[in-house]
């Protein structure tokens, strides 16, 4: 199990950030951006745009960002900020939770598997970016993001559910990036 956290998540990463840095032009590169942050866009507006269904489908916003952080740190800011700003016209129910939690779970996985690699780090750092986030969602600006199940005043046990929540889901986003990391190199050789 001490393996497990301890070896690296994906070894492909390196290959296809060198990849995105040196072969291609800024054009594309920007255009590249531009449309995983369309894409992120759409996916958290699906929660509003179709009730249900596009409940399930908003997580999937958290893959166009840790996509493009993986690419580069300044890449995945650029999507981050563009997501919200499409958000903005396509759906601005969801500019408050996406910048808090999806967004900040991406940049928080995507630059640490750019960077520290190791499962272990990648799972904390994005269950610390999310947890931070929700954390701000709750208790400073008082939106309920849990909904009824986690109060917006203050409460230990409630800090402690949201943290084992986000360790869970951020362990959940380090292996599908895995997996999505792994296919995109495969298409790509």
């Amino acid at each position: 199990m001490k393996n497990y956290w301890l070896k690296p998540v994906c070894t492909e990463i390196s290959v296809i950030h060198k990849r995105f840095s040196t072969t291609d032009s800024a054009t594309r590169k920007i255009i590249f951006v531009a449309f995983l942050a369309a894409v992120s866009a759409i996916f958290q507006s699906m929660g509003g745009l179709l009730p249900g269904i596009g409940f399930l489908m908003s997580p999937l916003a958290t893959a166009p960002i840790m996509l493009s952080t993986v690419l580069s740190l300044g890449s995945g800011l650029t999507a981050y900020l563009l997501t919200m700003l499409l958000l903005f016209f396509i759906q601005p129910s969801e500019l408050i939770v996406f910048p808090f939690t999806t967004g900040l779970l991406a940049l928080g996985v995507g630059g640490s598997l750019l960077y520290s690699k190791s499962r272990l780090a990648v799972v904390m750092i994005g269950s610390i970016f999310l947890w931070a986030g929700i954390m701000l969602l709750l208790y400073v600006f008082r939106f309920p993001v849990m909904g009824p199940a986690v109060s917006s005043t203050f409460n230990l046990s409630a800090i402690v559910i949201v943290y084992v929540f986000s360790l869970l889901y951020s362990w959940l986003w380090a292996e599908i990036s895995r997996w999505f990391i792994q296919k995109i190199s495969k298409s790509m050789t």
